[in-house]
């Protein structure tokens, strides 16, 4: 398989787990799939072809997948991926399974569990610059491994906002004071409306200074929050046609969208006026709650093993969380997600032209989706419904005025 083929694979996952949006969240598909790859390497039976399944992807080739993604991610500027695999200090592994992983992967821990969960958490804030704190799952007296990931991206804008308050005469944020962004530019190309048979969604890109971008979507007001991301997902891999901001007609109309014609400078002149709200978005997830989606359903049951590959002690899923964040700001975007999965024993002036302008407001709940622009790698998905507040700046001197 080639590289966009595992790219592919891991998108499909983030559509599964993204049509399965219901509020404000984010997650991480990539922090999941290596995880799950070499889980699958050592599995059995059910297990075995369940996590094939999911990951989309042969299990005798899924470590090797799994490898070359994570070596792909490293090289990706203003990305860090990790992997951590913890054991038991009694459990052996096999050295053959062992050997898929990268090299410095493994440590262990013994019965001082609160020396242990400390180790992991530290690992886990060390491997996102404190933005995720512990490890998402807390051992237990008969945790036997501990699989984990760390993901941590950021990303300047090329084009920074201009902060400004944000104060929406309708929908769920009504008369809310919101930490408004607003940037005026020539792109009119960066904002594309698609039409699918849930409605019409609009995507606009905001790109950044490394290769990372973040496209944010909004949908007719009836669609779901997965049906929105689902939508934004096929427009960013390019397998949804849409029409980009620079074709469409003035009179044109959207979610979050209109085109109109303004006194300008110059003629024939067509700019991207974008109104939108900062945000940071924190979710926590228990993968085990969708095991059906993550190919773990067999692998849960305890009362036998199904990791032979990994072990010669019968291991069965006890635990698989995932904890992650979402910034967006009006200088860049930072993201984090730290997945773990536990195995336990198994049982202006004048003008005299006039201009287009293509205006964005998202000024309702609304998708993201931070994307790798060269691959088109879908690195983290969510949804946003709690922006953050608008707060006056401090006079000078701190004094109150009134």
């Amino acid at each position: 398989m080639t590289f966009q083929g595992r790219v592919g694979a891991v998108n499909r996952l983030t559509a599964r787990w993204a049509a399965t949006t219901e509020g404000g969240t984010v997650c991480s598909a990539v922090g999941v799939w290596p995880l799950l790859a070499y889980l699958a390497d050592g599995a059995a039976g059910a297990a075995r072809a369940e996590l094939a399944e999911a990951l989309g992807v042969a299990a005798d080739q899924a470590a090797t997948a799994a490898s070359e993604l994570l070596g792909a991610l490293d090289a990706v500027p203003g990305l860090d991926a990790a992997l951590g695999l913890w054991t038991h200090a009694t459990m052996r592994l096999r050295e053959d399974w062992r050997a898929t992983l990268p090299a410095g992967t493994h440590g262990t821990f013994g019965d001082d569990l609160d020396a242990a969960q400390e180790k992991l958490d530290a690992w886990a804030a060390e491997r996102t610059g404190g933005l995720v704190e512990r490890l998402p799952v807390q051992l237990t007296r008969g945790a036997r491994m501990v699989l984990a990931s760390a993901l941590a991206l950021r990303t300047d804008w090329q084009q920074p906002f201009t902060e400004t308050l944000l104060r929406p005469d309708t929908g769920p944020w009504r008369r809310r004071d919101l930490l408004g962004l607003r940037r005026r530019s020539a792109r009119p190309e960066d904002v594309e409306v698609a039409e699918t048979p849930d409605g019409l969604v609009t995507g606009l890109g905001v790109h950044g200074d490394n290769g990372i971008d973040v496209h944010l979507v909004i949908g007719a007001e009836r669609m779901t929050p997965g049906q929105v991301l689902t939508a934004g997902i096929r427009i960013v891999t390019g397998t949804l046609t849409a029409t980009d901001g620079g074709r469409l007609s003035v009179g044109h109309t959207g979610p979050g969208l209109r085109v109109e014609r303004e006194p300008a400078g110059t003629p024939e002149s067509r700019t991207l006026d974008v109104r939108t709200v900062a945000y940071e978005v924190r979710a926590d997830h228990d993968l085990l709650k969708r095991h059906a989606l993550f190919g773990l359903t067999t692998a849960r049951g305890h009362r036998r093993g199904h990791f032979p590959g990994v072990s010669e002690s019968p291991l069965a899923i006890g635990a698989a969380r995932q904890s992650a964040l979402a910034r967006f700001g009006a200088r860049g975007f930072h993201a984090a997600a730290v997945t773990a999965i536990m195995a336990r024993p198994g049982s202006a002036p004048r003008h005299h032209h006039e201009a287009t302008v293509v205006r964005v407001s998202l000024d309702r709940p609304f998708g993201f989706l931070a994307v790798h622009r060269e691959s088109r790698l879908v690195l983290v998905a969510g949804w946003v419904t709690d922006p953050a507040p608008y707060r006056a700046p401090t006079p000078p001197g701190g004094a109150v005025t009134r």
